[in-house]
């Protein structure tokens, strides 16, 4: 029996602005392309417009193979799979008819996963949601084929409400993926849009083992008098505008969490703990150095630089700290949205989320340098664009 795969999406160039979805149905089993379907639906947000592709992806499969059909699901969209799913509530009221809609035609399926995929393997559905978008800035409709027809203008979606336009779905890739770009994304160009969140990445301060330069883990070290002082420098920097803060989230090791408290003290913010922000786990490595380590586990360590998927005897690989850095990552972005997150953390996690920033592979994390006390700067955009401000920035310890 046929067993079938949707990739869908939707964009808008505005957020809200015009906006269009695409769709795709594939054979599960061999990845042929079975029925492409996209459409400009007029002045909608990018929410709105992703519901709208699952939805046209679902009404494909019943077209094509009736009720009953065996049928997997991957998007781009963090919400919309998470909410299909029933891991998160819509809290969007503006988005609870097209879920219940969705939700409506997949009972007539035998949906067997939803899953989030990065957008770098999502690009059949993006191309098209794009290509109808193009084609409805000429005066046009999408056709199967890529070919374009004359077009009757496109009917504006719903007006979003205010909850609606801040709910937006800002999906970040996996540790292994580069996101794809939508146009002008990820460039630094194009026109301004609101900041959906800054996130501030702070390195704890010094301590001993990082003066000796010994691989430091999950060993919970505290701070050196020296790495007091550069947490206090670094909270008095952060203690004045223009930063801001709105929130504070901490790594659970101890030389993290004495970083955030001296912020904690001059802004009076609460501290959050995420334990997924803590460092990696090095395993048999913990406190040695790395000529040490070159000496008595020269095979593993060549091994582990050369692939991030490998991990330390014992410990583990930075592909593993990398998903555990995404899920930190959405739940802030998802929280926090339209404020400036102070994340206090350690060399490994903040280099992550600076590759993923980036679109970078993996192999970039051997290629940054992060000093104690630094500071970096993200900005993710509600039209999905995440822009590097500043990396290892000292100018606090001067």
């Amino acid at each position: 029996m046929t067993s079938y795969l949707i990739e869908a999406d939707g964009g808008s160039r505005g957020n809200p602005g015009p906006a269009g979805y695409g769709a795709v149905v594939k054979d599960a089993s061999d990845g042929q392309v079975l029925a492409e379907v996209a459409e400009a639906i007029g002045v909608a947000t990018n929410n709105v417009a992703e519901y709208r592709g699952l939805i046209a992806g679902l009404r494909s499969v019943l077209d094509l193979a009736g009720d009953g059909a065996a049928v997997a699901v991957r998007m781009d969209s963090k919400l919309v799979v998470e909410q299909m799913a029933g891991r998160w509530k819509i809290k969007n009221e503006g988005l609870r008819p097209l879920a219940l809609e969705a939700s409506k035609l997949a009972r007539r399926l035998r949906v067997t996963e939803w899953t989030w995929i990065p957008r770098a393997t999502n690009q059949h559905a993006d191309r098209l949601a794009n290509e109808a978008m193009d084609a409805a800035a000429k005066g046009l409709a999408w056709k199967a084929g890529g070919v374009q027809e004359p077009s009757a203008p496109a009917r504006s979606a719903a007006a979003p409400s205010a909850e609606q336009t801040d709910l937006l779905d800002v999906s970040a890739p996996t540790a292994s993926v580069a996101t794809a770009q939508q146009p002008g994304q990820g460039t630094g160009w194009g026109p301004p849009t609101r900041v959906a969140t800054s996130l501030l990445l702070l390195r704890h301060g010094e301590t001993p083992l990082s003066v000796e330069r010994r691989f430091s883990g999950l060993g919970d070290a505290e701070l050196t008098a020296n790495g007091l002082a550069q947490a206090a420098a670094a909270a008095g920097r952060l203690s004045r505008d223009p930063y801001r803060l709105d929130a504070i989230v901490t790594s659970p090791l101890k030389r993290a969490r004495q970083t955030a408290e001296a912020v904690a003290q001059r802004t009076g913010l609460d501290i959050e703990t995420d334990e997924d922000l803590r460092e990696t786990d090095f395993g048999d490595w913990e406190g040695h150095t790395f000529t040490e380590v070159q000496r008595q586990w020269p095979e593993e360590l060549t091994r582990w630089l050369a692939d991030p998927g490998t991990a330390p005897p014992g410990g583990e690989s930075f592909a593993d700290v990398a998903r555990r850095v995404q899920r930190a990552a959405d739940r802030l972005l998802e929280r926090y949205e339209g404020r400036t997150v102070l994340v206090v953390s350690h060399v490994t996690p903040i280099k992550t989320l600076l590759r993923l920033a980036l679109m970078a592979p993996p192999e970039a994390l051997y290629r940054m340098h992060l000093d104690v006390a630094c500071l970096s700067l993200v900005e993710h955009y509600a039209d999905g664009r995440s822009v590097v401000k500043s990396i290892n920035d000292t100018a606090h310890l001067r």
